[in-house]
């Protein structure tokens, strides 16, 4: 049986994706830094016929990183490994400490070379990565500085990584997501930004189900035709 690990943070669609690799006969390893959220998950999973590992894990912690991905290479031949530690957060330039700075490089850059360097370990020859971005990947907004860069990085490390291993039989993927992901923590953001008619046009916002089909499509992609980097957004939003 092949082996899908996620690390991943609190965006609240990971869930669909994780769904969506146990129905397809992936045992699937999660790890998130508040392990304890993750068990109403694995309820469902397992309460479907699926087989799913939780825990406990801090990303930028490399020992951690090591530790995971190796559990989850014994169990079955490690194949998919999918990153979504995100660090959105909004300060204005003057108000963006050093400390906040360097702990978003780190959730959202950092962490993400560790998970691919110890994934590519694994896999070669035989498997494939995904790492996830953001809008902020592309462009820099306004109180972004330090979610901005930290993507930007993250993107840069992975474009690295698939003209690395690629010849290697590795398929590196970067996903932008440009949208807000129809998930309670997204809508509650929106309507506090933006006021009680926020949530109007149901076409704003992306099914989690959707993310995760594309990132089931990226993985079925054959090897003459790979994916680098997709955007998707739903028609409601603008470019």
């Amino acid at each position: 049986m092949a082996n899908c690990v996620e690390l991943r943070g609190r965006g609240g669609y990971e869930p669909e994706i994780e769904k969506k690799f146990a129905s397809e006969g992936f045992t699937v390893f999660a790890g998130r830094r508040d392990g304890a959220k993750l068990e109403p998950l694995v309820k469902e999973i397992e309460q479907a016929g699926g087989e799913i590992h939780a825990r406990a894990l801090d990303a930028r912690k490399e020992d951690q990183i090591i530790s995971f991905l190796g559990d989850a290479d014994k169990h079955a031949p490690l194949e998919v490994c999918i990153f979504n530690v995100g660090a959105n957060v909004n300060f204005p330039l003057l108000d963006t400490t050093e400390r906040v700075f360097r702990k978003v490089w780190e959730m959202a850059c950092y962490s993400g070379f560790l998970a691919g360097r110890e994934a590519a370990r694994l896999m070669l020859p035989r498997g494939r990565g995904n790492f996830t971005g953001a809008t902020a990947s592309l462009r820099g907004g306004s109180g972004y500085a330090a979610f901005a860069s930290a993507k930007f990085g993250l993107r840069a490390v992975a474009q690295a990584a698939a003209r690395e291993l690629g010849p290697k039989n590795i398929h590196v993927a970067h996903l932008i997501i440009d949208s807000g992901v129809d998930t309670e923590w997204v809508r509650q953001r929106r309507i506090e930004a933006l006021g009680p008619n926020a949530l109007d046009n149901p076409d704003l916002l992306m099914p989690p189900s959707s993310v995760a089909g594309s990132y089931w499509m990226l993985c079925q992609q054959p090897k003459s035709a790979w994916t680098f980097e997709l955007e998707i957004r739903p028609f409601g939003e603008r470019w």
